[in-house]
């Protein structure tokens, strides 16, 4: 478990660093791709344990949602206005908001109910996550098309890099928590 909480912890220091100083992106970018390698590597081992399996199709489901959504995004499907921008950020931080929370509470012994049950209200919960983390690709896409445009320097797009690299981190985390409530 020290794997995990020192991948978290580095990862979330390098991502703070390449969010607050853009111009530390490219050296954050891969402390981040590394920690969160260690932690996703520890997690998905435990995972593996409980169910033989379900690392490949949280995969599969993740490279699934990622293509897609580029999909989606590239044809202009989906069109990312400010207001669907606003809307998927609130959600963001709302279920960030749960998880800081659930943390908090599970230091004490308790945690947020449903989040984590097994049964049909829990799988709704986990799959509108899915869904929240999901649209954050689009959100993502469309960071790296306006950046372009716009002629921002060479180091935004390592910037840019970190931003699918924890919409990818995150959506995999919840497929492997949705499927394994089976």
């Amino acid at each position: 478990m020290l794997g995990v909480f020192a991948g978290v912890g580095i990862g979330l220091i390098a991502v703070l660093f390449s969010a607050f100083k853009p111009t530390t992106s490219p050296v954050a970018g891969p402390i981040y791709a590394i920690a969160q390698g260690v932690a996703i590597g520890v997690i998905s081992s435990i995972y593996n344990a409980q169910s033989n399996g379900i690392i490949l199709q949280a995969v599969l489901l993740t490279f699934g949602t990622m293509s897609a959504m580029l999909a989606l995004y590239t044809f202009r499907i989906i069109r990312v206005t400010e207001k669907f921008r606003s809307i998927v950020f609130a959600a963001t931080l709302g279920i960030m908001f749960t998880y800081l929370v659930n943390m908090i509470l599970m230091a004490f012994g308790t945690k947020v109910p449903f989040l984590h049950d097994t049964g049909t209200v829990g799988l709704v919960i986990s799959l509108f996550i899915v869904v929240v983390a999901a649209l954050n690709y689009l959100l993502d896409f469309d960071n790296i098309e306006r950046g372009a445009a716009a002629g921002l320097p060479k180091y935004y797009e390592s910037s840019a890099a970190i931003g699918i690299l924890v919409t990818t981190v995150w959506l995999y985390l919840e497929f492997l928590r949705m499927l394994s409530r089976r």
